[in-house]
């Protein structure tokens, strides 16, 4: 049998699937440094047997960011920077 035949595509992750990766990252190592953060998320997805070929860094720190500003989890990393509504700094 032909090994191309038996061996069987691996699935892209969703947003959903990232997100379990991130929380697994924290609660593997909770002092990952925002450096190394986007590396293993995409080592702990490749663990949970996805393709991680098309996930790049921006969509894992886009997740990241929804999360945060969703409540769903908090910034650990300390990077995501409040929205301000008045943008003028200038006080006369």
């Amino acid at each position: 049998m032909n090994s191309k035949r038996s061996k069987r595509k691996l699935p892209y992750p969703r947003n959903s699937d990232i997100k379990k990766a991130i929380l697994r990252v924290f609660f593997k190592n909770p002092l990952v440094t925002p450096d190394e953060f986007p590396y293993e998320v995409l080592r702990e997805l490749e663990e949970m047997s996805f393709y991680t070929g098309l996930v790049n860094i921006k969509r894992i720190w886009r997740t990241y960011e929804t999360m945060v500003r969703k409540g769903e989890i908090y910034d650990i990393l300390d990077v995501v920077i409040e929205k301000r509504k008045n943008k003028t700094f200038f006080n006369p």
